[in-house]
C-alpha cells in the first residue's frame, strides 16, 4: 500500500475530526494514511515547501501555497460570531497598545492576519509558541496577546481581560463566518484522487460528528488537560457543519479574508480559490 501523510494539529479539535482515521473506520483504498501530527505554525511552514500529502494550514497562509495546494471544502475550522482573542492583564483600549509588546501565536497564523485588520496603531509583535503567549501575559512579558484553541475557553480562569473577539469584530462587520483553518491536498494527484481524498475525509468528520463520545474519548488524549465537557464545546465550536462543507458562504468568507488582507498590504495579492467539493 502507498502511504498518504497527512499533516494535522496535536489538537482537540483536529484529533477529533480524524478519529476515523486514525481508528481505521474511515480509510482510502490502496494508502494507508501517516498522521503527522506538528503545531500549526510548523504544518504551514512544511505547507510552503509541499512535502505533505493533505494538510491542514492556517487559511491565512493559502496565498503562499496556492500553487502547491488545492483547498478541500471539508476539513476547516470556521468560527461563527468567535474566534481569536486579544487578552491583556488590564482592560484597555486598543489605541493604549500602540507600540506595546502583543503576543502573536505564529507569523503565518490567520489569527495574526485579524489582528492586522483590526490594529489601526504600530505594535511590536512577539512571536510565541501558541501556547506561551497565555503565560507570557500573565507573567508581563507582553502587554497583550493573541490566544488560539482551547485558551479562547479556559482564560478566565486565568484572570485575564478579554480586550477583543477579533471573531464577534468579524461577524460584526462582514456578516460572514471567519474561515480560521483550512485542509488542503497536494497538486501532484489527479483529479480523481483528490475528490476520493476529499469524500474520505468528509466521511471521517461526519462519522466523528455521528459518535460524539467515541471521538471525545480520543480528542481528550490531545486537550492538553481540558476537561471532557470543555473538550466537547471545543469540538463542536471547530468541527461544526462548516467543517463538514464550507459551502458557498466559507468561500466568500475566504474571499473577503484575502480582499481585505490585500487592501491593506498584509497580502501580496487575494488568490484565485481552487476549492475541490463545492
Amino acid at each position: 500500500m502507498k502511504t498518504l501523510k497527512v499533516g494535522h494539529s496535536p489538537d482537540a479539535d483536529d484529533a477529533f475530526m480524524f478519529y476515523a482515521f486514525a481508528k481505521e473506520y474511515v480509510t482510502i483504498d490502496g494508502y494507508k494514511v501517516e498522521h503527522v501530527m506538528e503545531d500549526i505554525e510548523s504544518l504551514n511552514h512544511r505547507a510552503m515547501d509541499g512535502d505533505l500529502d493533505v494538510t491542514a494550514i492556517s487559511a491565512a497562509v493559502y496565498p503562499k501555497v496556492a500553487d502547491k495546494y488545492r483547498i478541500m471544502s471539508c476539513g476547516a475550522s470556521v468560527g461563527r460570531n468567535y474566534g481569536p482573542l486579544l487578552l491583556a492583564k488590564e482592560p484597555v483600549k486598543l489605541e493604549a497598545l500602540e507600540n506595546k509588546r502583543i503576543g502573536i501565536p505564529g507569523i503565518h497564523t490567520t489569527a495574526y492576519l485579524l489582528f492586522q485588520l483590526y490594529m489601526n496603531v504600530p505594535f511590536v509583535p512577539v512571536i510565541l509558541p501558541f501556547d506561551k503567549v497565555m503565560p507570557a501575559i500573565e507573567q508581563g512579558e507582553v502587554n497583550a496577546g493573541v490566544i488560539i484553541h482551547e485558551g479562547q475557553l479556559t482564560w478566565k480562569d486565568a484572570g485575564l481581560y478579554n480586550i477583543l473577539d477579533l471573531g464577534k469584530a468579524w461577524m460584526n462587520e462582514t456578516k460572514l463566518p471567519i474561515p480560521l483553518g483550512l485542509d488542503c491536498i497536494n497538486r501532484k494527484y489527479d483529479a480523481d484522487m483528490q475528490r476520493s481524498i476529499t469524500m474520505a475525509m468528509e466521511m471521517s468528520i461526519a462519522y466523528a460528528r455521528d459518535h460524539e463520545d467515541e471521538a471525545i474519548d480520543y480528542a481528550l488524549e490531545f486537550g492538553r488537560g481540558i476537561d471532557r465537557e470543555t473538550c466537547r464545546e471545543f469540538c463542536r465550536m471547530y468541527v461544526s457543519e462548516d467543517t463538514v462543507n464550507m459551502g458557498d458562504e466559507g468561500k466568500r468568507a475566504l474571499e473577503v479574508l484575502y480582499q481585505r488582507a490585500a487592501a491593506r498590504g498584509i497580502i501580496e495579492k487575494a488568490p484565485a480559490l481552487d476549492i475541490i467539493g463545492l
